[in-house]
């Protein structure tokens, strides 16, 4: 049966399209899709094999009993990414695939009256290439909550490109289910929208410091230089930027709401102004450092997916803001070790996570036994280096998860949630993962892959270069070390492991790893070694921060083996690989194999950056 066009609004007239074909895959895919309602609460039924037999409630000031709360995803968790999981396997199991009406059939829409249905308008609608789609009946179920509401409006293409797991045909069947027109060819260039038509989701995000060395722009991604790295804090304009989505605009910082969500459903909710006067403020130095730091070095043995990270996905700062330990206890949770959040309830469920979740949509999660350890550390930060955040760095709030990776210090923070599960995101269950060196990405089975926490011990050459023994600035500047006389080689660089673990020895090699010698460690107020107060200025109840060292080594001697090697040892004598395939794996995650900067002496007196 064609479709006829009748009179009437769009809806309307697409309604009557569907009811007269009632019996169409196309108005079962629709009915399947849209959200069931009970209890006077919508409800979406996941049946994908993560979470079969489940409830997800998006209303979550409603309270649920632990039992359904432990597979009750909040909102902005994963945001699209769970939304096309859920359905995906859902209408998969159905077996049901949308059958639209033929386009030539459908209402033609003008651009400006997609523009009238943005945010705050009765009905939402969006576009994708040249159809319109009316997405109000979804929006409350949508797991990603208001941030659909970003393509508002308009166009969301450019949002489901960043999601590559929205591009698959079940997914598009589902939005098909809400179409309702397409695009009135008036308003068309050669087919397709214009692209000032089209919102750029990054247009608003902000703008950085040249110095950085950029792997992408959209989302920014971008690493400090090695020179830059040569302090032990690292000044916020040049600390590395890791986005994953766009950069979120916040009016009224001070106003920022940060919602706990307890086990049983219940929650409280602080402002930032709440924070910052009801809590002790505490500050910490701590590294952060990416997952895939270094894995430009183990893709030159075998190439691994992901940004080709050189030494600088890394850097130091002094965070203040409130323990969440302390905020959790205020918002009623037993804070003594592996507590039961609700003892009334007899069904078990014992809290085992704390999700993070950001206000773009990104998602993690922690072991409950770090965000509630008296020595973890784990920091509600509203404050880098003396000033508020960057935007870029999570302004105006994040939390600060020290030794752990820095995937789990989510930016723009805006709930935390006690679960007995890990965070559903991708960013959790899939992509800050290892397998073994000879698992490959098709078919892996990512259930069987641990998430990434603690980091293993890490070092790095930031600095190389050829210095005189004659030169009177340098020897007053460093002092007589080894043979000042000859020319030399000044080394430095910076050596780091997860846990809290101290660096104790870091070992340099200038023949391969045959012989070694060992670096000197530096102090941490200024990262040149002649503070001397060493582990007096640190703050934090562990050594949540990297060491710098520096080491000297006659030229003659480097010119022998044609390279520097670099290793560090932690204090529980945890010890770096020497081969990048023992560690090797796919996602290129945890690079952390003896680090080798070639050298060939020059005739010259002059500066090298590896």
């Amino acid at each position: 049966m064609r479709w006829t066009p009748v009179s009437g609004s769009p809806q309307l007239q697409l309604q009557r399209h569907l009811t007269r074909q009632s019996s169409s895959r196309g108005m079962l895919a629709a009915r399947f899709a849209r959200p069931k309602t009970h209890n006077n609460a919508r409800m979406l039924h996941f049946q994908g094999p993560s979470w079969s037999g489940t409830t997800f409630n998006p209303n979550l000031s409603r309270k649920t009993t632990p039992r359904s709360r432990a597979w009750a995803f909040p909102v902005a968790a994963s945001a699209l990414a769970i939304f096309s999981f859920g359905l995906t396997t859902y209408a998969t199991s159905q077996s049901l695939h949308a059958e639209a009406p033929p386009e030539e059939s459908l209402p033609k829409i003008r651009f400006a009256e997609v523009r009238e249905h943005g945010i705050g308008a009765k009905s939402i609608w969006v576009t994708r290439g040249t159809k319109v789609y009316d997405i109000t009946d979804w929006i409350e179920a949508h797991p990603g909550g208001e941030v659909i509401l970003r393509a508002a409006g308009g166009s969301i293409d450019p949002y489901w490109k960043l999601f590559t797991i929205h591009q698959k045909q079940d997914v598009y069947d589902i939005l098909e289910s809400y179409l309702i027109g397409v695009i009135d060819p008036q308003d068309l260039v050669n087919g397709q929208l214009p692209t000032d038509d089209i919102d750029d989701p990054f247009q608003t995000d902000p703008k950085r410091d040249t110095r950085l060395l950029v792997h992408s722009n959209r989302p920014c991604n971008a690493e400090t230089p090695g020179p830059q790295l040569s302090a032990f804090i690292t000044p916020n304009p040049l600390f590395y930027v890791r986005n994953h989505l766009w950069v979120p605009q916040v009016a009224e910082p001070e106003e920022h709401k940060l919602t706990i969500e307890l086990v049983d459903g219940t929650e409280k909710i602080y402002t930032l102004r709440d924070l910052r006067a009801k809590f002790p403020e505490c500050k910490i130095h701590a590294t952060l450092q990416c997952s895939g730091n270094r894995r430009s070095h183990m893709s030159a043995t075998k190439h691994a997916t992901g940004l080709q990270w050189d030494v600088g996905a890394i850097g130091t700062a002094e965070w203040s803001g409130v323990l969440l330990r302390d905020v959790l206890a205020d918002a009623g949770v037993n804070v003594n070790p592996h507590p039961s959040i609700d003892p009334e309830e007899k069904t078990g469920d014992v809290v085992r996570h704390a999700q993070f979740i950001g206000a773009e949509t990104y998602g993690a999660s922690i072991p409950i036994s770090k965000a509630l350890a008296s020595d973890g550390d784990v920091l509600l930060a509203y404050s880098m280096n003396g000033e508020p955040l960057p935007r870029d760095h999570g302004y105006p709030l994040r939390v600060i998860v020290p030794g752990t990776v820095a995937a789990r210090s989510v930016k723009w923070l805006s709930r935390v949630v006690l679960s007995p599960e890990e965070s559903p995101s991708q960013w959790q269950r899939r992509d800050y993962k290892c397998f073994g060196p000879n698992v490959q990405a098709a078919g892996v089975n990512w259930d069987r892959g641990k998430s990434i926490q603690e980091m293993p011990v890490q070092s790095a050459i930031t600095s190389l270069q050829e210095i005189s023994g004659h030169v009177p600035e340098y020897i007053s500047g460093r002092g007589r070390i080894y043979w000042l006389d000859d020319d030399h080689i000044a080394l430095e660089g910076y050596a780091f492991s997860g846990g809290g673990r101290e660096i104790v020895r870091v070992d340099i090699s200038t023949d391969g790893g045959r012989t070694w010698q060992q670096a000197e460690l530096l102090g941490e107020s200024d990262g040149s070694g002649r503070d001397g107060k060493g582990d007096a200025a640190r703050k934090g109840s562990k050594c949540w921060a990297w060491k710098r060292w520096k080491c000297d080594i006659p030229k003659m001697d480097a010119a022998i083996g044609g390279e520097f090697v670099v290793k560090a040892t932690d204090e529980s004598y945890n010890t770096q690989p020497e081969s990048y395939m023992a560690t090797w794996n796919f996602r290129g995650n945890l690079t952390s194999a003896w680090q080798r900067v070639p050298y060939a002496p020059t005739k010259e007196i002059r500066g090298l950056v590896p």
